[in-house]
């Protein structure tokens, strides 16, 4: 797909900020994740184990945290990119990477634990 966009390879887990609006925005994402991790481990902590909050679980929140990121980086590639099919190739990962998870954890990693 890399070769088909002609779009560069970025390092894995690397900061590739397009711009400083998108440093901010993403450094504010990673922030509010933060707050939410330990908000969310506080509440579902002191509740019955078997009564937790879905939302405040720490995948869910890791869930959402790499759709904001991500979306938030195909936005800016969108915008200020210099090559204009980056923010495809992002599109097309985070929906790659949206089903991949969902399905792991929708069948329970395809029934390895039940």
């Amino acid at each position: 797909m890399r070769k088909l966009l002609k779009v560069e390879k970025k390092k894995f887990f690397s900061y590739n900020y397009l711009n400083d609006k998108h440093k901010k925005i993403d450094w504010t994402i990673r922030l509010i994740f933060i707050v939410l991790l330990f908000i969310g481990n506080f509440i579902n902590v002191t509740r019955d184990p078997l009564e937790s909050i879905w939302f405040l679980e720490t995948h869910v929140l890791l869930f959402v945290f790499i759709i904001a990121s991500e979306t938030t980086r195909a936005i800016m590639e969108k915008r200020f990119a210099e090559n204009k099919n980056d923010y495809i190739f992002t599109t097309l990962q985070l929906v790659f990477m949206s089903i991949s998870f969902l399905s792991l954890f929708t069948t329970n990693f395809f029934g390895w634990f039940r």
